[in-house]
């Protein structure tokens, strides 16, 4: 399936106002909002984290398979997509990544 389709598969984030994402230090990593451009991946996160209660290998696996096509399009232009380049350099590192959200 193709990346649109999957995102009607998942939960609605339309009370998320943002996701941040810390690391095993509580720092922020990243932060996705809900805005044009990122909404997507905000729901795409916010699935994931809700399935697998934090951003891990697993997590990120399944991520990029919901990807779909841009998941590809990532790897042959790195830095293109940044919430995929993230799930790539997790499944790699193994590093695990917590959530915190921001209701709208």
């Amino acid at each position: 399936m193709a990346f649109a389709d999957n995102l009607k598969t998942l939960p609605s984030a339309s009370h998320v106002a943002a996701l941040e994402l810390l690391d095993q230090d509580g720092n922020c990593v990243a932060r996705i909002e809900n805005k044009p451009g990122q909404a997507g991946s905000l729901a795409l996160y916010a699935a994931l984290a809700a399935k697998h209660g934090q951003i891990n290998t697993a997590a990120a696996q399944e991520g990029l398979t919901l990807y779909a096509e841009h998941t590809e399009d990532a790897k042959a232009h790195p830095g293109k997509h940044p919430n995929i380049d993230r799930l790539l350099a997790l499944v790699d590192s193994g590093v695990t990544l917590t959530t915190v959200t921001h209701a709208t």
